[in-house]
């Protein structure tokens, strides 16, 4: 009997990450995610999967983001009642991401209702903080290099990928294959992250392409940022910076921990971080020390550059106060969330910053204010953009495609097919390029919904 990968998303798109494996009558989805970005992907979360959730047997996570995670609440909430292994990390941090993701769809469904802006009677969430509590006693924590069953006769072993906290590849062994599905790779030189551990023997390559078109510059965020915060201090402005809550926004408090340190930032710029779930998750990376490259002195330092802002009503007070200061708050894209109060408070005026810290799928606002729109649409409503905004091609937590194809050359041997997922169509077809003329390996960028064998 043949093994079969169905893609359910991360094709053609950089989110909704969900690959299905089926040999026989059992199947294993690795990853679940949510679709981002365009309202075309967005639509999709809301369609049923061609597979009934109680018809599979095992989930496994290669890591936390939502979109690989995110869309776990409701596939449990669907029927699915078995158990989704991921590492200790992952876990943690999905215990935090979640919930909050619930809880922001419910609170953006009340905001259009309350204000008649939604085209549906009523607005609805995709699920609720209730339906993702619910789905995580489901979690089962796995460490990394032992193998386990998730399925009896399929071994799975979950490997270090740098990236974000508890990140893994996932090698998945059936049937005398190997399939290994890359996850999202993190980069060699990242700030507060560890490599990634060299990719194992596979006859089968799942391998992201979120960068698979460019490199990354050779100045590191620190020289990107440095310049950044100098000139929205001294004009006395507010630099507001979406940040991904897991992972950017400790990078970025470590960051400008040592700018201060240097003396390249004044040291009485006022820094706020607005959001509770990265202040939880800053609080994690005490919990797995030596998965990253901070030691405690570094971690407690990174909750001392700011004021942590918890509560709706603190989060509100930072519109009386004058610049300059910093305001970090989620979501990465601002697609959600905290960050989009503070971009409709900040980007009419001159004097003000917004500073995109990572890579700004198509379709969302973090995409249009990168391209130098002159007006982003928030709540129903179109504000002017005359903040300056910067972005930081630096802050990536993604591996380039030069780092990715030396992953795939640390393989001890050529697998016999790559599939290249999880990047949009330019990116993924220049990778692709890149594995065939370079490697000279067999690549393939698949289609949404299209089954290819394993």
């Amino acid at each position: 009997m043949s093994v079969n990968i169905t893609f359910l998303g991360g094709t053609d798109t950089v989110t909704g990450s969900k690959y299905l494996v089926q040999h026989g009558d059992k199947s294993l989805l690795v990853d679940c995610g949510l679709f981002q970005g365009y309202k075309l992907l967005r639509l999709r979360n809301w369609q049923p999967l061609p597979v009934a959730p109680d018809r599979i047997d095992a989930v496994v996570l290669t890591h936390a983001h939502l979109d690989h995670s995110g869309y776990l609440p409701l596939l449990v909430r669907e029927g699915y009642a078995g158990r989704v292994w991921a590492s200790s990390g992952t876990r943690d941090l999905c215990a935090i991401l979640l919930p909050d993701s619930g809880h922001i769809q419910e609170e953006d469904a009340n905001f259009l209702n309350r204000h008649k802006l939604s085209k549906h009677a009523p607005a609805l969430p995709l699920y609720t903080r209730q339906d993702a509590l619910d789905c995580l006693p489901q979690l089962k924590a796995q460490a990394w290099g032992q193998p386990f069953e998730p399925i009896p006769g399929w071994r799975v072993t979950l490997l270090p990928a740098g990236h974000i906290l508890g990140a893994s590849s996932v090698l998945l062994e059936l049937a005398g294959r190997r399939i290994l599905f890359s996850g999202d790779l993190g980069r060699p030189d990242d700030l507060i992250m560890l490599p990634p551990q060299p990719a194992p023997a596979a006859d089968t390559v799942l391998i992201e392409s979120t960068y698979g078109d460019r490199e990354h510059p050779v100045e590191d965020v620190l020289a990107e940022l440095g310049p950044a915060l100098q000139r929205v201090a001294a004009r006395g402005g507010v630099a507001v910076v979406p940040v991904f809550a897991v992972g950017r926004a400790q990078a970025i408090l470590h960051a400008i921990g040592l700018l201060k340190a240097s003396g390249m930032v004044p040291n009485a710029l006022p820094v706020f971080l607005d959001s509770p779930m990265a202040i939880h998750t800053t609080e994690l990376f005490q919990r797995h020390m030596g998965e990253h490259r901070l030691n405690a002195h570094q971690v407690h330092a990174m909750t001392q550059h700011a004021t942590m802002v918890r509560t709706p009503d603190e989060s509100r007070a930072l519109a009386s106060r004058h610049g300059p200061m910093v305001i970090l708050a989620a979501s990465g894209m601002a697609t959600g969330g905290r960050v989009l109060h503070h971009l409709k408070q900040y980007l009419g005026g001159h004097r003000n910053m917004v500073i995109l810290t990572g890579y700004q799928p198509p379709g969302t606002r973090g995409a249009t204010l990168a391209s130098g729109a002159k007006s982003v649409r928030i709540h129903g409503q179109d504000w002017a953009v005359a903040a300056e905004v910067v972005q930081l091609e630096s802050a990536s937590a993604h591996a380039d495609a030069s780092q990715l194809l030396d992953w795939l050359r640390s393989m001890p041997q050529a697998p016999g097919q790559v599939y290249v997922v999880h990047g949009d169509p330019l990116p993924a077809d220049e990778l692709r390029k890149r594995i065939a003329h370079e490697l000279g390996w067999r690549a393939l960028v698949p289609e949404h919904g299209s089954i290819w064998p394993a």
